[in-house]
């Protein structure tokens, strides 16, 4: 049975345990483990503060989250949860999907590339650092049917099939998850509904559907 980490050396032992392959050879976090502990160590560094949140290290700065450190199948990614409104100059950002509107990836392959970006890596984090502490409130989903609340863009950040699920229901029903998300007071409760949804917006229902 996956175990779900609950620390980031957990996590680089057993994998995230949001799949079976949890805790098994074949979990993809195990390929990666010496990429995944390089950028650890380089992350530590910084100013962030470690954690583990959906099942994966992420990175805050004064309660913010800035970062998350992930496996994927072919490579490990460095993902911003702001990504799309940093200036990228280097231009080695990604989105992890076509329709992505808010998280931005830095990939990497090799510990060579890892040790080839380190700067950009540093420089990254400070802008990223910088856009939460200035207040300002994220302008990447302009186009988008209402505006979205910040919880679900954590989670979005965090997971970008959750995203492309969502986006992939039809208006009426993203409109109608926005307005149950937002109707609650407290940002602790948005953020339990959102989770409380995530099988239902995966299987391409309505918050109200059966």
């Amino acid at each position: 049975m996956p175990i779900k980490p609950n620390s980031v050396l957990q996590y680089l032992e057993v994998g995230c345990g949001r799949c079976e392959l949890g805790n098994t050879p074949h979990c993809k976090v195990h390929p990666w483990s010496e990429e995944l502990t390089l950028l650890r160590e380089m992350l530590r560094k910084t100013d962030l503060t470690e954690e583990i949140k959906w099942s994966a290290p992420c990175y805050t700065h004064r309660g913010k989250n800035i970062l998350t450190l992930s496996a994927l199948k072919e490579s490990v990614v460095i993902s911003f949860f702001r990504g799309a409104e940093l200036k990228d100059s280097k231009n080695v950002l990604e989105k992890p999907g076509k329709n992505s509107r808010f998280a931005r990836y830095l990939r990497f392959t090799n510990t060579h590339r890892i040790a080839s970006l380190k700067g950009v890596v540093q420089a990254y984090i400070t802008e990223a650092i910088q856009l939460e502490e200035s207040g300002e409130k994220s302008h990447a989903s302009k186009d988008t049917l209402d505006e979205y609340p910040d919880e679900l863009v954590q989670v979005f950040s965090a997971d970008s099939d959750f995203e492309k699920a969502f986006l992939a229901l039809t208006p009426g029903r993203q409109r109608g998850y926005l307005i149950y998300f937002t109707s609650a007071k407290k940002s602790e409760t948005k953020t339990a509904r959102v989770n409380k949804c995530r099988a239902k917006i995966f299987s391409g229902k309505g918050w109200n559907e059966r």
